[in-house]
C-alpha cells in the first residue's frame, strides 16, 4: 500500500470515529435536554436543545460526508471525492442557521410574555453534565483535526464549541431569572445564542466555500512552497503557479522554463525527481509540473501578471 493510500485509510478511520462520537454524544444530550426543557420552560434551555438536536442531524451529515470523501477516485471522479466534506459542512451551516432563527423567534415571543422559568436545580444539573461531556468530545475532535485537517470535523467541532457557551448561558439565565427575578434574562440570552450561532455559521460557510471554489492557498503557505522550490535549480524558471485545497489534500501545479536542448527523457527524469522530493517535504500534496521551452508563454492559459510572476 502506498504512503498516500495509507494516509487516506488512516484519515478515513479517524474522521469516521469522530463523527460517530459526535452522534453518540448528541443523542445523549438531546434526551437529557428534552427532559430539562419540558420541566423548566426555559427558552435558553430550549435553544440549547434545538442546537443539540440539529447538531445530531449535522453529525449524521458529517458521517456521510467523511465516508463519501474517503471513497477512492473512480471513472467519474478522477480527482477523488474529498470535496464531499465541504458539501457536508455547508449542509450543517444551513441547519445551524435554521436553528438560530427559530431560537431568536422563540426568544422574542418570550420577551413579550415575560413568563417565568422553573426547575432551577434540574436545569443547572443538565447544563453542567452537558458541559463536561462536551469538553471530552472537543478534546477528541481536536486530536482528529490535528491528524486529518478535516473541514467537516472542524465544522462539527465549531458546533460543540458553541455548545459550551450555550450551556453556560442557560446556567446564567436560569440563575438571573429564578434567583433575582429578572424575567428578561432568559429570552435575552436566547437572542444572544441565536446571534452566536449565525456568526459561527457564517465562518464555517466561508471556509467550505473557499474549498469548493478552489481558492488559492494563503500567502504565507504559497511563499513557503516557493521557498522550498528555490532549493532545486531545475525550477529556476517556475511560473504560472496555481494552488488549491480539497478536503485534507493540497494540489499544486506550475510551469517551468527549461533549456530547449533538453531531451524529453532527460526533462521527464529530472522533474520526476523534483516532484518526489517536494512531495516528501509537503505530504498529502499532489504536484503537477508542466514544461515550457525557455521563454515560451502559452497564450491560451495566460493569467494576470500578479499570478504568473515568481514571488
Amino acid at each position: 500500500m502506498t504512503d498516500l493510500a495509507t494516509r487516506a485509510k488512516t484519515r478515513a478511520t479517524l474522521t469516521t470515529r469522530a463523527a460517530l462520537a459526535s452522534i453518540t454524544m448528541a443523542v445523549f444530550l438531546v434526551a437529557l435536554k428534552s427532559y430539562a426543557a419540558w420541566h423548566t420552560g426555559s427558552v435558553a434551555m430550549l435553544g440549547s436543545l434545538a442546537d443539540t438536536a440539529l447538531d445530531l442531524i449535522a453529525s449524521i451529515v458529517t458521517l456521510v460526508g467523511v465516508r463519501w470523501a474517503a471513497m477512492p477516485a473512480d471513472d467519474d471522479h478522477r480527482f477523488g471525492h474529498s470535496k464531499a466534506e465541504a458539501l457536508a459542512a455547508l449542509i450543517q451551516v444551513v441547519l445551524i442557521s435554521i436553528s438560530a432563527l427559530a431560537i431568536g423567534w422563540r426568544a422574542i415571543d418570550r420577551l413579550n410574555s415575560k413568563a417565568a422559568t422553573e426547575g432551577l436545580e434540574l436545569g443547572l444539573t443538565v447544563s453542567i453534565i452537558a458541559i463536561a461531556a462536551t469538553f471530552a468530545l472537543l478534546a477528541y475532535q481536536r486530536h482528529v483535526i490535528r491528524q486529518t485537517g478535516s473541514v467537516a470535523i472542524q465544522t462539527d467541532h465549531l458546533h460543540y464549541k458553541s455548545d459550551l457557551l450555550l450551556n453556560a448561558s442557560v446556567i446564567i439565565a436560569l440563575l438571573l431569572d429564578q434567583w433575582f427575578g429578572w424575567r428578561m434574562a432568559d429570552p435575552l440570552f436566547g437572542i444572544a445564542i441565536a446571534a452566536w450561532l449565525l456568526f459561527g455559521a457564517w465562518r464555517a460557510a466561508s471556509h467550505s466555500i473557499d474549498q469548493l471554489m478552489d481558492k488559492e492557498w494563503p500567502a504565507d503557505k504559497r511563499q513557503s512552497f516557493l521557498a522550498a522550490t528555490a532549493d532545486y535549480p531545475e525550477l529556476a524558471g517556475l511560473h504560472d503557479l496555481r494552488t488549491r485545497t480539497s478536503g485534507a489534500y493540497d494540489f499544486v501545479q506550475f510551469h517551468v522554463w527549461v533549456p530547449g536542448d533538453w531531451t524529453v527523457e532527460a526533462a521527464h527524469e529530472r522533474m520526476d525527481a523534483v516532484e518526489e522530493a517536494l512531495q516528501d517535504r509537503f505530504p498529502g500534496t499532489e504536484i503537477l509540473i508542466h514544461l515550457d521551452p525557455e521563454g515560451h508563454t502559452d497564450r491560451e492559459t495566460m493569467l494576470p501578471s500578479s499570478l504568473t510572476e515568481r514571488i
